[in-house]
């Protein structure tokens, strides 16, 4: 009997040939050859992180977001906002260690969500709340209204930490993902930011975003122009530019998480976090931190020579964006032809009415009485095909959101040929399934390593 080949559309990692893996060699050669950059590689960081990098982040993020120096202002001024990271799940993790609580602090997680922040969160004690992302990016009436109902019913306790000169707690935190969000796609809409923001301040919220797409961005329409300066602020830029504006001593309401992971490769383990001078200090002293110095000290250089030698945003340009979009059309054609005519609808957003897509997903709803987790075991058993379905998506400990006919197809890992064999997979485990030609019991009771 002939084998099937197995593809996996759950994994969300950059296929290997998409990898900048020469430049990173010259760039590393370039660091490593130079003493005066290799010798502070090798040894312990400042907490804050790598000084060149600061700055190089500085002035690339000043560059895509739009956010020109003022008259005075320097590149080191500006690095002052930066603090850098060992990628944005390891960020995330430090920044609930300094600024949350887990007798003080409560967490609202838009869903549905990336489903391993969860766990981020449970470790830091944390209690989640799920939001639904409603139309614009976050259902900002339900949040509203929830913590309201939170400040009114629940009575404030004595908070576990001890007060830290570099830091706060925060009574609330509101963690997404708000361009091109894993799993939905989804772009939250200026006004819905601006909103956003002015909750956070009147409730004493911390917003945490994952800002790790916002440099995958390609128009759906025919042009071929790539997208290089973002089309919308974010959350960072909207809380250090509305007024009133955070003084020097604000730690502010907004963090952006940032990663090098979908651009240059997960592997670097690098990233960085920008907020308010104040708040990325604090972020910097978190205890690991203080103990061996910035993460990614040695890599922090490597990337810093790839930032400064153009070579990072010219193979964004050259190879991700055109990349991706082929990518994104192939998978897309392949859902219009053969799942739609069974009934599963697609995710295609807009940003603010421009026709812009982004990110590693496709979000689809199957037909209302469909279960997309007996959907995806029929995948694997049938199929050898591997997909994600939306109960990983939901937040732990919260029932009140779910998404139990919904799944999550990533197309940046697989192979580019295998993108049409994989949907194709995927319409014939999901036409047995609502033939009755796979018993849910048996998929049921047989789930294995899925759970």
């Amino acid at each position: 009997m002939t084998m099937k080949k197995q593809i996996n559309l759950l994994r969300g990692w950059p296929n290997p040939s998409l990898l900048p893996t020469v430049a990173i060699q010259t760039a590393a050669q370039a660091a490593l050859s130079d003493p005066a950059i290799s010798t502070p590689g090798l040894l312990y960081g400042p907490d804050p992180g790598y000084q060149p990098l600061r700055e190089s982040i500085s002035s690339w993020l000043s560059r895509f977001y739009g956010n020109p120096l003022q008259d005075g202002e320097t590149a080191a001024d500006r690095a002052e906002r930066i603090c850098i990271t060992g990628g944005a799940s390891q960020n995330l993790a430090c920044a609930l260690q300094v600024f949350t609580d887990p007798l003080y602090t409560r967490a609202w997680m838009v869903a549905p969500c990336y489903f391993l922040a969860c766990r981020i969160f449970d470790d830091s004690g944390l209690k989640m709340t799920a939001v639904g992302e409603g139309e614009e990016g976050v259902d900002l009436k339900a949040l509203e209204d929830g913590l309201q109902a939170y400040e009114r019913d629940v009575e404030i306790a004595e908070t576990l930490k001890r007060p830290k000169p570099w830091s706060k707690i925060y009574r609330h935190v509101i963690y997404l993902v708000p361009t091109f969000a894993n799993p939905s796609g989804r772009t939250m809409s200026l006004t819905c930011r601006m909103s956003l923001v002015h909750l956070a301040r009147k409730y004493d919220a911390l917003i945490i975003s994952d800002d790790v797409y916002d440099f995958l961005q390609w128009p759906t329409s025919s042009t071929s122009q790539p997208l290089t300066t973002a089309i919308l602020p974010r959350l960072v830029d909207i809380d250090r530019t509305m007024e009133p504006v955070p003084g020097e001593d604000s730690y502010g309401n907004a963090m952006s998480n940032g990663s090098f992971s979908k651009i240059s490769g997960p592997g670097v383990r690098t990233g960085w976090a920008e907020a308010t001078p104040k708040l990325a200090y604090g972020l910097s002293q978190c205890g690991s931190s203080r103990s061996g110095g910035a993460p990614s000290q040695l890599t922090a250089t490597i990337i810093d020579s790839l930032l400064r030698s153009g070579d990072l945003e010219r193979h964004i340009v050259t190879e991700l964006l055109p990349g991706y979009k082929r990518r994104y059309q192939l998978m897309l054609s392949a859902v219009k032809r053969h799942l739609v005519p069974l009934g599963v609808t697609v995710m295609e957003d807009k940003i603010d009415g421009k026709n812009v897509f982004g990110g590693y997903f496709l979000w689809l709803e199957l037909p209302r009485l469909v279960d997309a987790e007996v959907v995806s075991i029929a995948c694997q058993e049938r199929e050898d095909l591997i997909v994600a379905f939306g109960k990983m998506f939901e937040v732990e400990g919260d029932e009140s959101i779910k998404f139990s006919n919904s799944l999550r197809l990533c197309f940046a890992w697989v192979d580019e040929e295998d993108l049409e064999d994989g949907v194709q997979k995927l319409s014939r485990a999901l036409r047995d399934v609502m033939d009755g030609k796979a018993s849910i019991k048996t998929l049921k009771d047989d789930m294995g390593e899925f759970k």
